[in-house]
């Protein structure tokens, strides 16, 4: 598995990392989520070596990826698909790969099948879109059939058919016992396709859990109910010390209960129940309320026109 211990990257005065810790298991697709500038690539360029660390460990089955002889082997990657040598071909790209880690030639014309670039291995990478380029990188990845995968922003570029391919790629590795550690922004991708994600701001550690989990809010279930006698069943739930939010006239959001103990106590007040459901949210909400107040960069919205002329006579 990826197993990284209070992990701390500094660049100068700036602390991209900050006491780190987290695993990524086999058979499950970990996903890696934060915003812009959370420290995620920086998390994964020290895991695959390219970054030393300021202090704590990443490792890869147990040890350092600067001390694998096959690396890829063992370990692979996609964290940037615009590192390659524009001037190569893309099967050219493959082959050095295979021969500084000893894989057969053979392996090169399976990943190429694998990822849909047949037809298209000969050409120059400068002539490869974005979507090429990140198909290229994946079987750069693939070639020593590893057992641990890291990948960061994988469907950049991708059109709709490529992003279902690489859902069924990653699922499957999963179901196979492999590592599979995704970064992405695309949550809702995240929410098909990730077992447990780990979410972080700022460079610390925001959540560690399954995507079940952070769906019902970190074990905080919240159970919507819509009754025409909402005051009485508000007043008998509040007496259970249990959180309860009037969201509309004849509708009441509970916190801490499952739906059947609500349903309970709506029979003991005689309260008729029009609807009772256990909410659960969206990934890409449940993320923007955990990392709220980690995002660094805030867009504002533009005022309506009008509102901006009336603000310019005053």
């Amino acid at each position: 598995m990826i197993s990284v211990r209070a992990l701390t990257k500094e660049h100068g005065r700036t602390r991209a990392v900050d006491d780190l810790t987290f695993d990524a298991r086999p058979g499950a697709v970990t996903g890696f989520l934060g915003p812009n500038g959370a420290g995620k690539s920086t998390t994964m360029r020290v895991v695959m070596g390219l970054d030393r660390p300021t202090r704590g460990s990443a490792l890869v089955g147990g040890r350092s990826y600067t001390g694998l002889t096959a690396p890829l082997r063992e370990v692979g990657a996609l964290l940037d698909a615009g590192a390659m040598h524009p001037g190569r071909t893309g099967r050219a790209h493959l082959r050095i790969g295979a021969r500084s880690n000893g894989i057969p030639p053979s392996r090169v014309e399976e990943v190429i099948e694998q990822v849909g670039l047949a037809g298209a291995d000969r050409r120059r990478i400068r002539t490869y879109s974005l979507g090429m380029r990140q198909r290229l990188g994946i079987a750069a990845a693939l070639l020593g059939d590893p057992g641990i995968l890291l990948f960061d922003e994988p469907v950049n570029g991708l059109d709709l058919d490529g992003v279902r391919w690489i859902r069924s790629l990653f699922r499957g590795f999963a179901d196979e016992g492999r590592t599979v550690l995704v970064s992405s922004h695309l949550m809702s991708e995240m929410q098909l396709i990730a077992d447990r994600v780990v979410i972080i701001g700022q460079g610390r550690l925001i959540a560690d859990a399954t995507v079940g989990e952070v769906l019902r809010g970190l074990g905080g279930r919240r159970v919507r109910v819509r009754t025409p006698e909402a005051a009485r069943l508000a007043d008998a739930l509040e007496s259970r010390a249990v959180a309860v939010e009037r969201t509309a006239p004849d509708e009441l959001e509970v916190g801490g209960l499952p739906a059947a103990e609500v349903g309970a106590a709506a029979r003991e007040v005689g309260a008729t129940l029009h609807h009772l459901a256990e909410v659960e949210q969206s990934l890409e909400q449940a993320y923007l309320d955990l990392t709220e107040t980690s995002v660094e960069h805030h867009g504002r919205a533009p005022e309506p026109v009008g509102a901006a002329a009336e603000g310019t006579r005053r």
